[in-house]
């Protein structure tokens, strides 16, 4: 039976998401679609003088056909919205629990699900961004339901920009997670580490079918390449490379020129995102799921400049040009350490 409902509520999700598409990216509705909310409909109703908006949560529920990058940025998005309301924020969860567990987001804070059992009603919220006449529109529409049991949801993929503002909070999750206890590495301690992650797979295909979408993610191995080669430059024969892609071991062997190569592609996905915000040293690709690892991170991460998220401004971020060029300083903490550690021994 649980089998049967689970089916039951992804083909649900499944459709509804196909509909949204239709409707947000074929028809583009002008602001007339707010009439459809509930939530926009209550914003004029007085809250009988009632100010206290500790009762109201406010959630993003993650696109559960996406990959867990993507779900990540939905739980960040309902965050940062929950900072700038000054509501509360509830947790949605991952489609995959093993996420949740690994990840340790939802721990302290309120379920949808258990607030849904106290007798809380979902309002859905119409699409914003953080213009001062959104925000407005929005405040006034969470203003209206002061002293109820409500918890807003954000709409679909509401896309947020500056992901990097909610590392503090992220980070503190992900440290105190029950799972970092579990957590194990192939890491060589007296090496750098840098993990590199080559995104391929599906946009492979993209390439070929020259799909908007799947092309404005692809980097050439070139690009890789050049990165890898401007590390070695610097560190030297105490550089150690790891891999992360799906694609094959036998297109990247000029990598082999600059250090030693650890193949993981056959690495779990949570194994990979872990060895990722451990690294030294962190090359992602136009992907969420190397940017979310960044975010976790305290090495040094070097990214691709043109992206859909945003990266904060100090040295342990690095940006690479179109073709891989680095032009600033590379500077490592810890080197120097690693380095005299490996000459005792």
């Amino acid at each position: 039976m649980a089998g049967n409902r689970k089916n039951k509520s992804s083909i649900k999700s499944k459709l509804y998401r196909k509909l949204h598409w239709l409707i947000f990216s074929k028809i583009r509705p002008g602001k007339w679609i707010y009439n459809f909310y509930a939530s926009y409909r209550h914003r004029n109703k007085k809250a009988q003088d009632d100010t206290n908006l500790s009762t109201l949560y406010i959630t993003q529920m993650v696109n559960d056909g996406a990959g867990i990058g993507h779900q990540i940025a939905n739980y960040n998005g309902g965050y940062h919205t929950a900072q700038i309301l000054g509501i509360n924020h509830a947790y949605s969860g991952f489609s995959d629990m093993e996420w949740d567990e690994f990840l340790g987001f939802g721990v302290g804070e309120q379920s949808v699900l258990m607030l849904k059992k106290e007798g809380y009603k979902v309002r859905k919220l119409p699409y914003f961004n953080e213009s001062r006449e959104s925000l407005e529109l929005i405040k006034k529409i969470v203003n209206s339901y002061a002293g109820e049991k409500i918890v807003f949801c954000i709409e679909l993929d509401q896309f947020y920009q500056k992901q990097y503002e909610v590392i503090p909070h992220i980070k503190e999750k992900f440290e105190s997670a029950p799972a970092r206890q579990y957590d194990r590495l192939i890491y060589d301690k007296s090496k750098i580490n840098m993990a590199v992650h080559i995104r391929r797979g599906d946009i492979v295909d993209g390439q070929k079918s020259g799909k908007v979408s799947m092309t404005k993610r692809w980097l050439t191995t070139d690009y890789y390449l050049m990165i890898v080669k401007q590390v070695a430059k610097v560190v030297g024969d105490q550089l150690e490379i790891y891999l992360f892609s799906q694609g094959n071991p036998e297109e990247f062997k000029e990598f082999e020129e600059y250090g030693h190569i650890n193949y993981c592609f056959d690495m779990s996905a949570r194994d990979s995102f872990l060895h990722m915000v451990r690294a030294d040293i962190l090359v992602t690709s136009k992907s969420s799921f190397s940017y979310k690892p960044a975010l976790l991170a305290d090495g040094l991460r070097i990214c691709p400049a043109e992206f859909w998220h945003g990266y904060p401004r100090n040295k342990k971020w690095i940006l690479a040009g179109d073709k891989g060029e680095i032009n600033q300083e590379i500077e490592l903490d810890g080197w120097n350490e690693k380095k005299a550690i490996t000459q005792q021994n």
